[in-house]
């Protein structure tokens, strides 16, 4: 069991530390896709990553348009919070590449509109909230990938 957890545009260096840390620990594939908040030997990322990031599998690409043409054939799943689907509804089978936006405003609305038809969310059950810290977000949608998957 493996997923493609794909970060487009991430801003946060410790997200993506602690994003590689459990793509490792999920057996997944981290894609990361430019331009980057910070830079990949950020002692940041590498600290939120501790001593795993070594045996991480990580591709890196130069823009969106690189990655989308390289996997236009893949299944994919897209979130936001502005999803009308809640990711619990999701068909989670090997190898769905999971496609998370930047912190700050998360996917553009360009790529948001082109998939709308495979748009979730994770509900949020608080009005004074507008999204979850990214890393959490992942956490959730990849341990809710593998317990479907378990119990196939």
């Amino acid at each position: 069991m493996a997923f493609n957890i794909v970060l487009i545009e991430p801003e946060i260096p410790n997200n993506t530390g602690n994003i590689g840390r459990l793509a490792l620990a999920t057996g997944s594939q981290l894609h990361l896709v430019r331009p980057f908040g910070f830079e990949l030997n950020d002692k940041r990322l590498k600290r939120a990553g501790l001593d795993y990031w070594q045996h991480l599998s990580v591709s890196i690409y130069e823009n969106t348009d690189d990655f989308f043409n390289l996997y236009s054939d893949k299944e994919m799943v897209y979130f936001s919070s502005h999803g009308d689907k809640n990711h619990w509804s999701i068909d989670y089978n090997d190898h769905l590449f999971l496609i998370f936006g930047k912190e700050s405003v998360g996917l553009s609305e360009e790529i948001t509109e082109m998939h709308s038809d495979k748009l979730y969310k994770i509900p949020l059950y608080s009005e004074h909230i507008r999204s979850l810290n990214l890393a959490n977000a992942v956490g959730i949608v990849i341990y809710e990938g593998l317990r479907q998957l378990a119990n196939h």
